[in-house]
């Protein structure tokens, strides 16, 4: 199932699958910003990452002794969700736990995706329950959203960079061949922008967590159009194109959370970011696309 909502200056596309944005569209002009899913490329257009951003180690993970596996990014990107409700300015969707959930993650959760329209900006809202009673709920979750880069046909990649908004001094992970993390960090960001190119992604995700700025504008050197993420509270920030080069987009990724390290061989729940909710408890977080 695929929903749009529209005002008088953006429509955005919502798909049942994934509760997954698929188009963000400027109405003046035409203008899309978001990657469409083309599988030549990446078939997602703005994945939710939960229970886990990233790999795990050999693909398994421990609760409670107990050894369960997932795949990278975790369950809910490739499983429906249930429409909750829908009007003229926002609609919200629902996964919650199953059997076949349990298997492979050993939690009763509950995960609410939500989508607010308002002037030119779409305000995308996460709620993680925990539905269990009597344990805590352990978790990751982050944004994978693909924004088309060139923004506008006829132009470059290179055309484009990444402005932070005031400078930066930041060091990236350093990550394995298998997207593992690694303890230390290279020098990659000082300035306050980013230049574009694939030579920049021929190793890989560039990952920060001391990055000053929570608002991350792709800007158009030559068209001037832009589009901006804002993710306030975010511990980790991902900034990624396929590294075979190429590839019509940017991903600009807010996380709670990131693959694992090479070395780990704890528990699920001391998995750096993870997060823990108790109870009945609810966390509640959100991130916005605003186009400039």
């Amino acid at each position: 199932m695929e929903l749009e909502l529209k005002n008088d200056q953006i429509a955005i596309k919502v798909r049942s699958q994934g509760g997954e944005l698929r188009s963000l569209r400027e109405l003046s002009d035409g203008t899309e910003y978001l990657w469409n899913g083309d599988p030549t490329w990446w078939k997602y257009s703005s994945p939710v990452l939960f229970p886990i951003v990233g790999k795990l180690r050999d693909g398994r993970y421990v609760v409670d002794g107990k050894t369960y596996e997932l795949p990278q990014h975790g369950l809910a990107r490739t499983r429906e969700f249930e429409l909750l409700r829908q009007d003229e300015r926002a609609v919200w969707f629902e996964l919650k736990y199953n059997e076949e959930t349990l298997a492979i993650y050993p939690f009763k959760f509950s995960l609410q995706i939500g989508y607010e329209l308002s002037g030119r900006s779409v305000k995308v809202c996460w709620k993680v329950g925990n539905l269990d009673g009597s344990k805590p709920l352990y978790f990751s979750i982050g944004a994978h959203p693909a924004l088309r880069c060139p923004i506008v046909a006829g132009e470059q990649f290179s055309d484009c960079y990444l402005d932070f908004g005031k400078p930066q001094s930041s060091g990236c992970y350093e990550i394995t061949p298998e997207v593992l993390f690694l303890h230390g960090k290279r020098p990659d960001l000082k300035g306050a922008t980013m230049p574009f190119s694939y030579e920049l992604f021929k190793n890989g995700v560039h990952v920060f967590d001391d990055l000053s700025s929570d608002s991350f504008t792709i800007r158009s050197q030559k068209s001037g159009k832009s589009i901006t993420l804002t993710a306030p509270g975010f511990p980790f920030l991902g900034i990624w194109t396929p590294e075979k080069g190429g590839a019509p987009f940017i991903c600009i990724e807010p996380w709670y959370g990131h693959a694992d390290y090479a070395d780990f061989s704890g528990e699920f729940k001391d998995r750096e970011g993870v997060i823990k909710t108790e109870p009945a408890a609810v966390f509640e977080t959100s991130y916005t696309l605003s186009l400039g």
